[in-house]
């Protein structure tokens, strides 16, 4: 099974500025993205970048680049456009790795891309990990989500699902302290698989109503019948970098 790994890499970041160009342990952090992707299965891995400075750092220390518009919303717009340019066929794999993810573990991405290939059904998968906690489970920066029997999303959402209805009856009332043992919870993980030709038609349809609220551009594919699978992370994948205290849990880990 042949696919691609394409590194979205903006330099611009309302949180962190420049963030894919800060130092980690005499590294850039693109660069610690790039080694991990080049450690999976990937025939091919690209840094997908609309600024300069990104791009000649990729280029000095090996790393395969393409320039990319500016005015792309989201980083699988960005994805769009490099599998144009380059060409690939409408039953390519594309794996979608954040430029701000340097623990990215390489058994991960394999995974995702093998499990793609292996549900011709769906048109993009991803990953999921268990919510042990009710703050995680309240948190709307934590995104959840439900699938059928098979694996297939039912919905991805910033809200908890499934509501534990007997557990939280009401929001104003204490919540318990664990979460209700009868269902698994589950949080999504940043990382997608998709097929070419999915990528090509997600950039001809309008942003769906589902997506404009929950602010979850996946949730675009599901409106237009784009079935996504969802599978537990095969290993644990180390949250990305967002702010000064996540480049510093980095640095520590490293």
């Amino acid at each position: 099974m042949a696919f691609t790994v394409i590194i979205p890499a903006r330099y611009q970041s309302q949180r962190l500025p420049g963030k894919v160009l800060m130092d980690i342990c005499g590294k850039p952090m693109i660069q610690r993205v790039y080694e991990q992707a080049c450690l999976s299965s990937a025939a091919n891995v690209i840094v997908a970048t609309d600024d300069s400075r990104v791009a000649s750092v990729v280029e000095a220390f090996g790393g395969q680049v393409c320039m990319t518009a500016a005015a792309h919303e989201s980083g699988t717009d960005r994805l769009q456009e490099v599998v144009a340019r380059e060409g690939f066929s409408d039953d390519a794999i594309v794996v979608n790795v954040q430029g701000d993810e340097p623990l990215i573990p390489p058994t991960v991405i394999n995974q995702v891309a093998a499990n793609l290939a292996a549900n011709p059904q769906a048109g993009v998968a991803t990953l999921a990990e268990p919510i042990d906690k009710v703050a995680d489970l309240l948190n709307p920066n934590v995104v959840k989500l439900v699938t059928n029997q098979q694996g297939i999303g039912l919905y991805f959402s910033r809200s908890p699902i499934p509501w534990p209805r007997d557990s939280f009856n009401q929001l104003a009332v204490e919540l318990p302290e664990e979460l209700p043992g009868e269902y698994s919870f589950r949080r999504h993980i940043g990382i997608y698989a998709y097929r070419t030709v999915e990528l090509n038609r997600f950039v001809t349809w309008p942003v769906a109503p589902i997506e404009d609220s929950e602010k979850l551009e996946q949730l675009r594919f599901m409106w237009q019948g784009v079935s996504i699978h969802v599978a537990d992370a095969v290993e644990n994948v180390p949250a990305g970098i967002d702010t000064e205290e996540d480049l510093q849990a980095a640095i520590n880990l490293l």
